[in-house]
């Protein structure tokens, strides 16, 4: 039976934080369909300075996303001719290219192309979030493999059920590797060994050993999942939706540089807040604080658990805005 789109977001409103249930069918997988409608809501809570997070989980009572629609895996793969490394280098570079020019994708996708296309478009997704000013929290209310899990990865923050539950990469047992970016970020997550060692043998984690390893940063009662994610997701929501963008962009993208480039790339995005609006209000603010108690705000008592919970330091010419 061939491949069918049949999986859906649903978003629920709640103002400055999305939550949104992945449907992804009765076997709760991630296919095509929520890979678009991922796009979507990515550009949305991107152009809507409102949104500051967003919180995703699974509709299934025990998974998060079970993994890839294999079935769209499998067919897609079906429909190239057996390639070597560099043809399949050539074939990922140009699929890049053809998805930006947006030309001659109509016709590509009548080719092997399509396949690369899609993988192509969804990584350039998973990239959109990290670089995104938007704070992006996995609520993990059951298990997640393959894709499941590389979601969950590509997301800042991980709140994991306890209990009979398991999150990893099998893609191995499969023939395949992970290709949703698992082997990128689970290793920049818990280290090379131990990505390398989890991949090759395909064995996932429970949810303690994904806390031990740093997989995952909290895991609690099944049915405190979303309200932890939802706490957190709020608390980081606080912070300036522009420097969050510029510390996830310099942490994701500039730490896996080099130094001397990665310390270009942190300059760069320093400088574009230390000049922006927002950095200069409350740099000034910070100052006239000073001037006026003859103390430094951050050292005053008090002041900074203020201004972990609020998001910024609170000073006498304003406290509010953002």
């Amino acid at each position: 039976m061939p491949y069918k789109d049949k999986g859906r977001l649903t978003v629920e409103d709640r103002g400055a934080v999305l939550i949104v249930r992945v449907d992804g069918g009765p076997h709760q997988e991630f296919g095509l369909d929520i890979a678009q409608q991922l796009d979507r809501l990515v550009a949305r809570a991107d152009r809507d300075p409102n949104v500051r997070a967003v919180v995703f989980t699974g509709a299934h009572p025990e998974r998060f996303v079970s993994h890839a629609a294999v079935r769209w895996l499998q067919e897609e793969g079906a429909a190239s001719p057996t390639v070597g490394r560099r043809a399949a280098s050539a074939v990922v570079r140009m699929a890049k290219h053809v998805d930006r020019s947006r030309v001659l994708g109509p016709v590509m996708r009548r080719t092997p192309m399509r396949g690369a296309l899609q993988l192509e478009r969804l990584h350039r997704t998973f990239l959109r979030m990290n670089a995104s000013g938007v704070l992006y929290v996995a609520a993990l209310n059951g298990s997640a493999l393959g894709l499941g899990a590389e979601f969950a990865w590509a997301c800042d923050l991980r709140v994991m059920a306890d209990g009979d539950f398991f999150i990893g990469q099998p893609e191995i047992l499969l023939g395949i590797i992970p290709g949703g970016g698992g082997t990128q970020r689970l290793t920049r997550l818990i280290g090379t060994h131990r990505s390398l060692a989890a991949i090759l043998e395909g064995k996932p984690f429970t949810p303690a050993e994904a806390l031990a390893n740093g997989a995952v940063d909290k895991v609690v009662a099944q049915d405190k999942v979303i309200a932890q994610a939802v706490e957190l997701a709020e608390h980081f929501g606080k912070r300036s939706k522009g420097s969050v963008a510029a510390a996830k962009r310099s942490v994701y993208f500039g730490g896996s540089m080099s130094l001397e480039d990665g310390l270009h790339v942190e300059r760069a995005e320093f400088f574009t807040q230390v000049m922006s609006k927002e950095g200069q209000r409350l740099m000034l603010d910070y100052q006239a604080t000073t001037d006026a108690t003859g103390e430094l705000p951050l050292y005053t008592p008090g002041t900074y658990a203020r201004a972990l919970a609020s998001g910024s330091v609170p000073g006498r010419r304003s406290t509010t805005g953002r």
